[in-house]
């Protein structure tokens, strides 16, 4: 991406992450960035230009280079101060000294034995029902999916921003909207949420 639209993007995100982290806990961040095999395949490429208050999702779905992939990841996160978390791995986490884990909505009940062994754990949720179990196994946040439409295959229908505020004022769970999430879109709900991305994250990496 060219530096002007780069720096651009970066700017948008880190006022909208700035502002979604007054109401947000500490010590969780204002955005999240999801990797995805398909759609943000290089976690690596993309980490140096991560920041302090934003934090990266690290999925694996079994990748055979994972514990490498993982150590370098942490390793730019303390670098350049943004929180990781590993999706579904607790062990992993452990292992490279990630801030915590990401748990998927189906592995919510494994969750519950992990939560004082890490600073921060998520977890995945497609409704109400799911944020209230989350919140009932001690996590510290839901990602919140699918909230503006989405050209992702797995994406829901969108239940919009509105719904997500009912969701977040009902069960006073930290949330983060995930879903067709754009740099422009995050003022919907970063007063009440933060944001959780995957494809609009490429465009950090500035190719120069």
């Amino acid at each position: 991406m060219p530096h002007q639209a780069h720096d651009t993007l970066l700017r948008k995100l880190q006022i909208s992450a700035a502002i979604a982290r007054k109401h947000l806990p500490a010590p969780l961040p204002g955005l999240f960035v999801l990797t995805d095999p398909d759609r943000l395949p290089d976690p690596l490429a993309l980490s140096d230009h991560l920041f302090e208050g934003s934090g990266l999702i690290y999925r694996h779905f079994g990748n055979p280079d994972r514990l490498a992939t993982a150590q370098k990841l942490a390793a730019s996160a303390r670098r350049n101060r943004f929180t990781l978390l590993i999706g579904n791995d607790p062990e992993l986490a452990e292992q490279v000294g990630a801030d915590g884990v990401h748990w998927a909505e189906a592995s919510l009940d494994r969750a519950s034995d992990w939560h004082t062994r890490f600073k921060l754990m998520t977890a995945a949720a497609h409704d109400k029902a799911a944020m209230v179990r989350a919140q009932q196994a001690n996590l510290d946040a839901a990602l919140v999916s699918t909230v503006f439409p989405s050209a992702s295959p797995s994406a829901g229908a969108p239940v919009g921003p509105d719904q997500l505020r009912t969701w977040t004022e009902d069960t006073k769970m930290p949330t983060y909207g995930l879903g067709g999430i754009t740099a422009d879109n995050f003022k919907e709900i970063r007063d009440f949420a933060g944001a959780a991305m995957i494809g609009a994250a490429i465009g950090l990496i500035r190719r120069d």
